[in-house]
């Protein structure tokens, strides 16, 4: 049976009094939670300029450095397959501990889920730290990428879920921002061990994220879990302390009473949409509905694990993952780490716009016109190294237009894909809608790591700049995408982005203003609290799993 809950609940029919005002109190209490993109950002960053040092090569391959008089002339690198395996694995296990999250988030908590991840990622670090050949590094990376997956999954939807609705974009987006700097602490490091001659020159970078699931998993369990996790749980009474805390409020506060009145009528409407059932029944609960209604439960999930999809391939893990590799075949580049840095150093001051962009404009304007800024700088990029590849000026010009089409991810598709899932999924799903979108990312991102060294390789297709007409051609894709089916989110709590689903269409979403509340309409007594029926049948709900 489910805690005793509270007695009854206040509730409102106001639109603008269903949240507290903000705090830096809870303000820094969420945005401690996106601390958790350091792990994605710092592991993409590290394996690849780990992969391009001279002594990782010699032992992984066991073949000798060349010497410095004939270095130019020689590519000293690691076989295709070999890049391949070392790269892709991590995303092939972000991708089932992503889905499995999904499950335990809802059995254990959001909170509980995000520290096994750190445990498990610390064991995987570990293994990869001992590592002295292929077979205990990529059992290592496979292991550490389950903690990935349950970290990647879970701190989006425990910051969607805590959020303020109006910083919620912003607090989001700080973990794409947390993934940038992971990319350039990893950079950093790399750069300072990349010439030496021993195991300290690879262990080194793959030891320090020790560090980061120690600072996550211990930081995070001083915060409260997710209000939205105890009412599906039927546990009122710690939704409000939770919430109290989160909103720096007393719990017997208007705003705090509300605010758990709107989560609790929502959700007792959606269970009355897709009833609960089985354990299997709810994950088919996340494909019921019409692929044409885009408040159906199908719709959400598709939109969801496509928007993640798409923001892989916009191409921009090709930069950070084959980056260092790639510049060194432009053949004109004297320092390929250096200028794989820089990239990094533009990724990490662009996304910090994005705070104030996507709560000023809106997710669905920054993904159209970031996929448009993209596409154009990438076919530039294409036309230029295939016309005149190898004109020292013209691979200048090269870089300079990827620095231009990472500023445009970093402030528009890096945050916006990530703050648009936490959003679009119901409370009886949101769980598994999450880590569902979140393991398409990994999937797709396993996927590029695997075909990618095929298609740049010289020993394999050997396409050099060439690659770029396929990312220009993926991000018009993307582009077209975000115009025709990304709804606009912005200012609504994660309860009215469900009415406004109901009511418009992704490209009139924009328009809608909310008009009433779920309490309003599930049933208020005359004393303004939420029907006892409600509270009483979702605390009945809530000892079902």
């Amino acid at each position: 049976m489910p805690d005793r809950t509270l007695a009854e609940v206040s509730a409102t029919s106001d639109v603008e009094r269903i949240e507290a005002p903000i705090t830096w109190k809870a303000y820094l209490m969420c945005a401690f939670a996106a601390f958790g993109g350091i792990y994605f950002g710092y592991d993409s960053g590290y394996i690849n300029g780990v992969k391009g040092m001279d002594y990782f090569i010699r032992q992984q391959t066991g073949d000798p450095i060349p010497p410095p008089e004939v270095r130019e002339d020689v590519t000293y690198a690691l076989e295709s397959w070999r890049d391949s395996l070392i790269t892709s694995i991590l995303s092939a296990g972000t991708f089932f501990g992503a889905i499995i999250a999904g499950d335990l988030a809802d059995f254990i908590g959001r909170r509980l889920t995000i520290i096994v991840g750190c445990v498990v990622f610390l064991i995987g670090v570990i293994l990869q730290t001992a590592s002295t050949g292929l077979g205990l590094l990529v059992a290592g990376r496979l292991i550490a990428g389950f903690g990935v997956g349950f970290v990647s999954a879970i701190i989006i939807l425990y910051m969607s879920e805590c959020s303020p609705k109006k910083i919620r974009g912003a607090i989001v987006s700080g973990y794409q921002f947390a993934i940038t700097i992971g990319l350039l602490l990893a950079n950093c490091v790399n750069y300072a061990t990349q010439d030496r001659m021993d195991t300290g020159s690879y262990r080194i970078p793959i030891a320090i994220q020790m560090l980061w699931a120690l600072i996550l998993g211990g930081g995070i369990a001083f915060l409260p879990d997710s209000p939205r996790y105890f009412v599906k749980r039927g546990k009122l009474d710690k939704a409000a302390q939770s919430l109290a805390r989160l909103r720096s409020q007393p719990i017997g506060s208007d705003y705090v009473q509300h605010e758990l009145a709107e989560i609790v009528a929502n959700h007792e409407y959606e269970l009355q949409v897709v009833p609960q059932g089985t354990y299997w029944s709810s994950w088919a609960n996340c494909f019921k509905g019409s692929l044409w209604k885009p408040s159906s439960n199908l719709r959400r999930t598709i939109l969801g694990t496509s928007m993640q999809m798409m923001q892989q391939w916009t191409g921009v893990n090709f930069i950070f993952y084959f980056g260092t590799t790639f510049f060194e075949q432009l053949g004109t580049i004297n320092d390929p780490f250096l200028i794989s840095l820089i990239t990094t150093l533009v990724n990490v001051c662009s996304t910090p716009i994005s705070f104030w962009t996507i709560e000023r404009f809106g997710r669905r304007p920054l993904l159209i016109w970031g996929a448009l800024g993209m596409l154009i700088c990438e076919f530039l990029v294409a036309i230029m190294g295939t016309a005149d590849g190898d004109n020292p000026a013209t691979v200048k010009a090269m870089i300079a237009f990827i620095c231009i089409y990472i500023f445009f991810f970093a402030s528009t598709w890096g945050p916006g894909a990530w703050v648009v899932i936490g959003e679009i999924f119901p409370l009886p799903i949101r769980s598994r809608g999450v880590g569902l979108s979140t393991s398409s990312n990994w999937l797709w991102n396993c996927i590029i790591t695997v075909i990618t060294p095929y298609l740049v390789g010289e020993d394999q297709g050997n396409l050099k700049a060439k690659v770029f007409f396929l990312w220009g051609s993926l991000c018009t894709a993307c582009f077209v995408y975000a115009y025709f089916l990304v709804p606009e989110t912005k200012g609504l709590s994660l309860e009215q982005v469900d009415k406004m689903l109901e009511e418009t269409t992704p490209r009139n979403s924009s328009r809608w203003v909310p008009h009433t509340t779920f309490a309003a309409e599930a049933g208020m007594t005359e004393k303004g609290t939420l029907a006892p029926e409600i509270l009483e049948d979702v605390e009945r709900k809530g000892s079902v799993v």
